[in-house]
């Protein structure tokens, strides 16, 4: 599966579009800040669009686009790291469930069932008043949250790339558990987890969104797009599009992160020249 493969629909050529334009805000977004996003000018509050405020100012008379592009750095780098940490706990006791004995894939069944009925808001919450209210502590809740969903999708991948023929045949000539799983079982669960990285990316932020939105993980006046918004809509009746801006953000970004996710799955799916190697291809590569 290659780059062209991926971006054949036009959908996914616009949701890559539209993740450039979103790494570019969040690696030059602060250069980017026509004005200072933490300058306070109480003759300019709640202002419109204006040609020195594109995008207006917050109630405390500071500019929003500016604080728009300083927040975009923290506001994606924390969904990526909440990913990363549910990646970790996900995929790597997932992949071992499958090789280990039965006392670990039975713990750690159990483990995932428990981290999926715990109340996605009072954990963070707890995690944040035990740790600290800060982004490392809050994405470290987050993290956990969406481990189990890493973990079902590697496993069931593991799991049917373990019971395929040709990793049988390997193992009965002599082909070590890791050789197995570098050589057939990581190829084939890499597809379905990267497809759930890009899709749980998404969610991630938007749940980043919804924790600075209260106010949890970023304390202010430090901007995120979360933040913005909730900013916003306590003025809503001053500044009726005020919430625009950030919404919109977050919307196509998910959007586009998800279309992504889309075109990786169907791009797996449609890859039919590379199958599943026989085992006589397998005898060979063990043998050599």
């Amino acid at each position: 599966m290659n780059l062209r493969d991926v971006l054949h629909p036009t959908s996914a050529k616009v949701a890559a579009g539209i993740l450039v334009i979103v790494i570019a805000l969040t690696a030059f977004g602060p250069l980017l800040a026509p004005q200072d996003p933490f300058a306070k000018d109480t003759t300019a509050m709640l202002q419109g669009p204006s040609a020195v405020h594109w995008l207006g100012t917050d109630d405390l008379g500071r500019d929003v686009l500016s604080r728009l592009l300083v927040g975009s750095p923290i506001s994606v780098l924390s969904a990526l790291m909440a990913v990363a940490v549910g990646l970790i706990l996900g995929v790597i006791p997932a992949l071992l469930s499958v090789y280990l004995n039965r006392a670990f894939e039975w713990f750690s069944l159990r483990l995932m069932d428990a981290l999926m009925t715990l109340p996605f808001l009072v954990f963070a919450i707890a995690m944040t008043a035990l740790l600290g209210n800060g982004v490392p502590q809050a994405m470290v809740a987050v993290g956990i949250l969406i481990s189990p969903a890493f973990y079902r999708v590697t496993r069931a991948a593991a799991l049917s790339a373990a019971s395929s023929q040709y990793a049988e045949a390997a193992v009965l000539l002599g082909a070590s558990t890791s050789w197995v799983l570098r050589r057939h079982v990581w190829r084939h669960v890499l597809p379905a987890v990267a497809v759930a990285a890009a899709g749980l990316t998404g969610a991630a932020l938007v749940i980043v969104a919804s924790l600075t939105f209260l106010g949890i993980g970023v304390v202010p006046p430090d901007p995120t797009w979360g933040g913005l918004l909730a900013t916003d809509l306590k003025y809503l009746y001053q500044r009726p599009l005020g919430p625009v801006a950030p919404a919109v953000l977050i919307v196509i970004t998910v959007w586009a992160l998800n279309a992504l996710a889309d075109a990786v799955r169907d791009a797996q799916t449609r890859r039919t020249a590379k199958r599943a190697p026989s085992t006589d291809t397998v005898a060979q590569e063990v043998s050599a």
